[in-house]
């Protein structure tokens, strides 16, 4: 194992306080949770079980270490699915954002904030600040 890696390996947690693992060795039950999330499942409650930590360039300014928490796949429930008035209020709220307040039409996207209109009504107005 490298230096770099050796940094990182502690598994018993008695130098981070949870157990911590290098990139790519941590043992095949504990996941981030993205991972979890691309099996459908939630931690659950569970709480940390463990850190990935790896040396990053990107991050150098700030010490030069990323991490990731790891949950442990065996208490791992399955993903909630919405009731059906939970995806009408999201379906509700995804058209608020796509409906131009100055036409009050469906535009088919999601309004810029910086603008807060359609973009025919922002070109509109900017024809009309020129003229």
């Amino acid at each position: 194992m490298s230096r770099i890696r050796a940094r990182f390996w502690d598994p018993t947690g008695a130098r981070y306080g949870l157990p911590s693992y290098p990139w790519r060795m941590a043992p095949p039950h504990l996941l981030t949770l993205r991972q979890l999330a691309a099996r459908g499942l939630r931690p659950g409650g569970q709480g940390v079980q463990a850190l990935l930590q790896w040396a990053s360039r990107r991050y150098r300014g700030r010490g030069g270490v990323r991490a990731a928490y790891l949950y442990d796949i065996r208490f791992a429930l399955p993903k909630r699915a919405p009731t059906i008035r939970q995806l009408g209020a999201l379906a509700k709220a995804n058209a608020a954002r796509r409906t131009c307040p100055e036409c009050s039409r469906d535009v088919g996207y999601v309004l810029s904030r910086r603008l807060g209109v359609c973009n025919d009504c922002a070109e509109r107005r900017e024809m009309e600040h020129a003229a």
